[in-house]
């Protein structure tokens, strides 16, 4: 219980520290920064949950970002936001769903098969765009990631529907539970009657439609489809879910402690450039607590076992 419990007192505690480190963290300017930045980050995490919980794991998640939001953009310069947006999302969900079609009909490991998709993905980028970002898009476009509704950040309007759509699918419906069953035992589900292969591939797919979501708000942000862009992304997204009480074994995972997780990560982030911290020591650190989580889990099923 109380190892479930660590992420929200390691967040709250973080909360605390920072709100005495520096006088410029509990300021709006501030906290509005940090939602934003996290949003994208939180929203790939999500997706990333429940292939976690069902088994698997997508190290291409930051490929998929880059190619949407190039498509996407691509789209909109000529198509306007409406189908660009379209475009974007509808990539990133025809990239998971090849990630998982791979995955469960040549029955190889996920990490083998998103590790070439990662290359093929960033590749495909690079070729369409030959290495250059894209830049004539319309301006009303930056309201998805900059813009305000009622006073809040539109982006964690968005973050939040995305977090109850994502729980209520894990939570209360059939796909969440096979997801569960598979990522638990495939084998133990297989024989129950779960259609492994086609719930396995729904995940994936659901996740690489989020992410491409993620693309669009990413490219809104910085105004620009950048073929370079979200590196790195997928060790973040995996550190959300492992931080939040995921399991890498399968079978573990919520939406609350992704969430978490994320913003754990967010706050460091943060934190590090309000106190003048070197960059450089953010990847230390978010590789230190990733070791960290997975040892906690590991001592906590060691002793359920014994």
């Amino acid at each position: 219980m109380i190892q479930r419990l660590l992420p929200f007192f390691t967040l709250i505690a973080l909360f605390i520290i920072l709100c005495i480190a520096s006088p410029n963290f509990l300021t709006a300017t501030n906290l509005s920064s940090v939602v934003r930045q996290t949003a994208v980050i939180n929203i790939m995490a999500l997706g990333m949950t429940a292939i976690i919980i069902s088994g698997g794991i997508d190290l291409s998640v930051g490929s998929i970002l880059a190619l949407a939001g190039l498509l996407g953009t691509m789209t909109m310069e000529k198509q306007g936001i409406a189908l660009g947006m379209i475009v974007g999302v509808l990539t990133g969900m025809l990239c998971g769903f090849s990630n998982g079609l791979m995955t469960t009909s040549l029955r190889i490991n996920p990490f083998i098969v998103t590790l070439g998709t990662m290359g093929i993905f960033r590749g495909l980028a690079l070729i369409i765009s030959k290495g250059l970002p894209v830049h004539q898009i319309p301006t009303s476009f930056s309201y998805l990631g900059e813009g305000t509704l009622l006073g809040v950040p539109f982006v964690l309007w968005i973050l939040l529907f995305c977090a109850l759509a994502m729980h209520v699918m894990l939570e209360h419906t059939r796909l969440g539970r096979y997801a569960f069953s598979i990522g638990s035992n495939p084998e133990a589900a297989y024989y129950a009657g779960v259609p492994v292969r086609f719930h396995t591939t729904a995940v994936y797919a659901i996740a690489g439609m989020l992410t491409g979501l993620a693309g669009m708000i990413e490219a809104s942000r910085l105004m620009t489809g950048q073929p370079t862009g979200g590196q790195g992304y997928e060790l973040t997204a995996i550190a959300a879910v492992v931080i939040g009480g995921g399991s890498l074994r399968g079978g573990e995972g919520s939406v609350l402690g992704t969430l978490v997780g994320a913003f754990i990560m967010g706050l460091l982030a943060n934190g590090s450039d309000l106190l003048g911290t070197n960059p450089y020591w953010q990847q230390v650190i978010i590789g230190a607590v990733i070791i960290l989580a997975v040892s906690f889990d590991e001592l906590r099923k060691r002793r359920m076992t014994a």
